[in-house]
């Protein structure tokens, strides 16, 4: 039995862990809301609550972490009961936050002082991956701290990349979903445009989707939530902006001239602040309908 450690039980760490909830794992979990983590041992498979970050790390030769942004990993780590008291020595810390490539450099720098590997490993697939145990995992770190947590990530992977040095997964795993709002936001305007003139979404999108200018956003989103006005939430808008201001900073630091990530960080900042914490990602066109005065169906 390997030993795994998962924190954070939200709604994409939730079915990942599940996958780890049973043989040949032995899983401890925690989070932050302890009814949760109480709620999920007592589904069955070989998995405690633990009372701590700290008591979930004990022992375990692999700890997943599965949080917001790099600083709520960040804040686990100190205290009797953080996270940096229950690590073991040999062990491997793989986490899947879609975090900040300088925070993962400040974790890996600090568990590397006990002697345990780190790789940042943020997913793509969103719920229904998790919950198919399908996801994308972009690594970054040492090949031989990817090879050590192998075992639990491919338990919810289907496609595992080693992108680089530690913090390069986190970079790839912000940009994919800085063109997620760059097509999100680009076909919002292209639609509200032909609205004006009569032509219906459903209409534009037919053709749209049968030429050069589809993308996922085209033939998926905006059929499926937009033009159907439904909005699921299935991925906060929140999370997106954070990802699309880390992808601009990624450009920023590397002295990458990229206006379009810029301007797209800052519209996306826009929808988050005038939409709030709640609203899905795509309810980001509804900033954009409220600024040309059409609505997109």
């Amino acid at each position: 039995m390997t030993r795994v450690a998962f924190i954070g039980l939200g709604a994409i760490g939730a079915p990942m862990a599940r996958h780890l909830a049973k043989p040949p794992f032995e899983l401890a979990v925690w989070n932050r809301t302890p009814a949760k983590a109480s709620a999920f041992a007592a589904e069955g498979g070989p998995v405690r609550a633990a009372a701590s970050p700290r008591d979930a790390a004990a022992k375990a030769e692999i700890v997943i972490t599965c949080l917001p942004t790099s600083a709520d990993v960040e804040t686990l780590l100190d205290g009797s009961d953080g996270l940096l008291a229950g690590l073991e020595r040999g062990a491997v810390l793989a986490d899947c936050t879609s975090g900040d490539p300088a925070g993962s450099r400040r974790i890996a720098a600090r568990v590397a002082e006990r002697g345990v590997l780190f790789v940042d490993a943020p997913v793509s697939g969103g719920v229904s991956g998790a919950l198919k145990g399908q996801l994308t995992v972009m690594v970054g770190g040492d090949a031989r701290a990817l090879e050590r947590a192998r075992p639990a990530l491919e338990a919810f992977a289907a496609k595992i990349v080693h992108c680089g040095a530690v913090g390069t997964g986190d970079a790839l795993k912000a940009v994919n979903n800085a063109l997620l709002a760059i097509h999100i936001w680009s076909c919002a305007e292209g639609l509200a445009a032909l609205a004006k003139l009569g032509v219906p979404a459903s209409v534009a999108l037919d053709v749209i989707n049968a030429s050069s200018g589809r993308s996922n956003s085209s033939q998926n989103l905006f059929p499926e939530r937009v033009v159907s006005r439904a909005f699921p939430r299935t991925f906060r808008l929140a999370l997106l902006d954070k990802d699309v201001g880390i992808a601009a900073g990624v450009a920023r630091e590397g002295r990458i001239p990229a206006p379009l990530l810029a301007l797209t960080s800052e519209l996306f900042r826009a929808a988050h602040n005038a939409l709030g914490e709640e609203a899905d990602h795509v309810e980001a066109v509804r900033l954009l309908e409220e600024w040309a005065h059409v609505e997109i169906r």
